[in-house]
């Protein structure tokens, strides 16, 4: 794999950028064919991976750290373990998490009470727009709506950091949660011109015949995907997480992303020995 030309900046930051902390949810459904994921189009032009397909996710909001939202399931102090961050910053990590997706998708994963989820998210959509403009904060809209953060219906899955040699760098936690029922993912986000639903083999298979753009992160989540039979499975997989930060080596004039566990990750270059004239092949 070789990055896009959309991908290679035009000089590599000294020191490097601190990463921002975001969240990411990739939302699963069964069907009669296996599991499947839900995807966006990145617009192309897009500082940050334009015209790559990902997942609803984004950046945590220095409101998401409210301490008074309604939150039912497992408490910060959990998710705090699992992704090894402060307390405070997984709470804020979780919010980010249920407000990007409902931002991005249109799904909600909250209800009136701490068993019970919204099925029709479409009396929400002039909060929806509002949160997009942030108008008011998450934890505001679930003040006023009545709703409680259903944290329970997410599952810890991963945590990636954007290589060193990004102008744009984040220290992204992965979450999983299964589409409630009665709910529709849309693709009704500016940042996105296009929204499907995909086995994840078929993704993978798409992406290798150069029909989808996917980054390290989206490419390996749906590998690890791809080998659960059901949503259950996956929700109930109890996963080890750390940090991945991919490395970059220069083959020439080919700029590749490597992972922990290849032979060359050793091996790649340091984020100032890269020159920033570097092309694709």
């Amino acid at each position: 794999m070789v990055l896009p030309e959309s991908m290679v900046p035009d000089e590599f930051p000294d020191p490097p950028v601190t990463p921002k902390d975001a969240a990411t949810v990739v939302l699963l459904r069964d069907t009669s064919a296996g599991i499947e994921a839900f995807l966006l189009r990145r617009v192309v032009g897009m500082a940050f991976a334009g015209g790559m397909s990902v997942f609803p996710g984004g950046g945590v909001d220095r409101r998401d750290a409210d301490a008074d939202i309604a939150w039912a399931g497992p408490p910060a102090e959990w998710w705090a373990s699992k992704f090894a961050c402060p307390v405070p910053l997984a709470r804020s990590l979780v919010c980010a998490a249920v407000r990007e997706t409902f931002e991005e998708s249109g799904v909600l994963l909250a209800g009136p009470s701490a068993d019970s989820v919204v099925s029709d998210t479409q009396p929400y959509a002039g909060a929806r727009k509002s949160l997009v403009e942030r108008e008011f904060s998450f934890a505001e809209f679930l003040a006023d709506t009545g709703l409680v953060l259903r944290a329970d219906l997410l599952r810890p899955w991963a945590n990636w950091v954007t290589p060193a040699e990004e102008p744009r760098r984040y220290d992204t936690k992965f979450f999983i949660a299964a589409l409630p029922e009665g709910q529709r993912a849309d693709g009704s986000t500016s940042e996105a011109d296009h929204a499907e639903w995909r086995r994840p083999a078929d993704a993978i298979d798409m992406w290798k015949a150069g029909e989808r753009g996917l980054l390290p992160p989206t490419w390996m989540t749906l590998t690890e995907l791809g080998e659960k039979a059901t949503v259950a499975d996956a929700m109930a997989t109890d996963r080890t997480i750390s940090k991945i930060i991919p490395k970059v080596i220069r083959e020439g004039r080919i700029l590749r992303p490597v992972l922990p566990g290849d032979p060359a990750y050793d091996r790649a270059v340091g984020h100032l020995d890269a020159r920033p004239d570097d092309t694709l092949g």
